[in-house]
């Protein structure tokens, strides 16, 4: 099939413990179970992103910042949401909104959504993220492209979203010759629309692939409307379980 790209693909990804990625649940009031159930023990979690209103928001949220609380007590890492719009929001306003997350939420990094991947952009991208830096210089930052960028965005971030679509066409979807030559951990897949039986064939490309974290749920965007990612999927737990004792490995 598509997804098996190369020789060099699937044995970078070998042995590498797939882990999953949250881009966004609904806001904790909304959602009070799903932000709980994130701090079970054993839950195979690489990061959650925190997102009150496209953004830190404009006053501190006690709920959010309990949530958060919870989730850095329990060593997961959290990660603010901040909006590129692809290139077309400030310097000084993505820079803004990290002070807020840093300030409120002492937020472990962030995500850099609607994240450009053309080459036209990539210094000004390399300018925020290395801001980013300055300000809290271990910052994990993750750039949420959806697609596959041209290559020298991997060497200004931790991670590259360079999957964001639905299954139908992830199912027949190819990694970049070029990702290859970094390991897994350096990639995320996130798959909405996905129904539980073909879970072992989404956890297959993602491994073959080689992006070692990722999100997969059964919700839909109905079309653009919805956020997939507000609540669970209706598999969480059997997510978790596959993930987190390597069955998908």
């Amino acid at each position: 099939m598509s997804y098996l790209t190369s020789t060099k693909a699937g044995v970078a990804s070998t042995g590498v413990h797939t882990g999953l990625g949250v881009p966004g649940l609904a806001h904790p009031l909304l959602a009070p179970d799903e932000w709980a159930g994130l701090t079970c023990p054993g839950t195979p979690l690489h990061w959650v992103v925190l997102n009150i209103a496209d953004g830190p928001g404009a006053h501190p949220d006690p709920r959010c910042l309990e949530a958060a609380g919870r989730l850095r007590n329990a060593g997961i890492r959290v990660l603010g949401h901040l909006d590129t719009a692809y290139g077309a929001r400030s310097l000084g306003e993505q820079i803004s909104d990290a002070r807020r997350y840093l300030d409120w939420y002492q937020v472990d990094g962030f995500l850099l959504a609607h994240c450009p991947s053309d080459r036209a952009a990539l210094p000004e991208v390399r300018r925020t993220v290395t801001t980013l830096r300055a300000i809290r210089d271990d910052a994990h930052i993750v750039l949420g492209h959806g697609t596959h960028p041209c290559p020298g965005y991997a060497e200004n971030a931790d991670q590259l979203v360079t999957f964001s679509g639905t299954w139908a066409d992830y199912r027949w979807s190819q990694a970049a010759e070029w990702s290859a030559d970094y390991p897994p951990e350096r990639f995320c897949h996130f798959v909405h629309g996905l129904p539980r039986g073909h879970l072992e064939e989404a956890l297959r490309i993602a491994r073959w692939q080689g992006a070692a974290t990722i999100c997969f749920t059964d919700r839909t965007d109905h079309g653009g409307r919805a956020d997939p990612w507000e609540t669970m999927p209706g598999y969480w737990d059997e997510i978790v379980s596959r993930v987190g004792t390597g069955v998908s490995e």
